[in-house]
């Protein structure tokens, strides 16, 4: 039986899309299809028009609202908490970071340092779950963004769940970049939410090389989750105030440790 013919003009589905962007903070391409009967490929042009206007941002699957996404984070004071020392970590993390490269970005406040330098070097692909990162990238004219779908976590501006489990399994990064709430003398990252423990696995499983991001301040502490072993990255990379019998015991354990040190001038 042949699909019946939409009625719908492509004004009447982009403010359809704008109402339904409003709603929900982000739409799906094959709900918004079914719902318009129209094919994909007209919601991918309707897309496009209301990226133009940088009024949404391209989702794995749909789309999401943008508005340069001036958000009121969670962890806005977070953010400025040891802010010279994810710097110095994000300046060296994104000479890690080759021409033409997929990188993955979780979520955090050192891998959201990291963006801002990449924002403005090579041409690279970035593919993330943090609505902060996306924030930051998406006029950026070298970096291609891909925001993985997904549930928003409360409090704070990330998409997680089993949609986004599936999303990120379907990539291969060439560098993933991961943050940590706290890590133990013996390597191991932690987390203290419950809810991101698999995603991270798989994000780390999804890349070619795993660089541990975290500041001096996360050291010789654990938290409610462990996420990583040192077996599952090749790097662990911090700023250069880690205590000294914790950097000396991690390198004892032949923890691949890198300090980022203060550019002199």
């Amino acid at each position: 039986m042949a699909a019946s013919k939409s009625n719908i003009t492509q004004i009447e589905r982009l403010d359809l899309i704008r109402q339904e962007l409003c709603n929900s903070g982000q739409v799906s391409t094959l709900e918004l299809s079914q719902k318009c009967k129209v094919s994909k490929i007209t919601i991918h042009r309707d897309f496009e028009l209301l990226e133009a206007s940088h009024e949404i941002i391209r989702t794995h699957g749909g789309a999401a609202l943008a508005k340069k996404l001036t958000f009121e984070f969670a962890f806005s004071d977070k953010q400025q908490l040891h802010q010279d020392k994810k710097k110095r970590i994000a300046r060296r993390a994104a000479e890690l970071v080759k021409e033409a490269d997929v990188v993955l970005l979780d979520t955090g406040t050192t891998t959201l340092e990291i963006s801002r330098v990449l924002a403005g070097e090579k041409k690279i692909t970035v593919i993330t779950t943090s609505l902060a990162i996306v924030s930051e990238l998406q006029f950026s004219k070298n970096v291609e963004v891909i925001l993985l779908g997904g549930f928003l976590r409360g409090n704070s501006p990330d998409i997680h769940g089993p949609l986004t489990e599936q999303n990120v399994e379907q990539f291969r990064a060439d560098i993933a970049f991961m943050g940590a709430d706290a890590i133990d003398e013996n390597g191991n990252t932690y987390t203290d939410d419950l809810r991101v423990v698999n995603l991270d696995h798989k994000i780390a499983s999804a890349a070619a090389r795993v660089c541990v991001v975290a500041d001096s301040s996360k050291f010789d502490k654990t938290a409610m989750c462990k996420v990583l072993r040192p077996q599952d990255y090749h790097k662990l990379l911090t700023d250069s105030d880690v205590n000294k019998k914790t950097l000396k015991k991690l390198q004892d354990r032949k923890i691949p440790i890198e300090l980022a040190c203060e550019r002199r001038m």
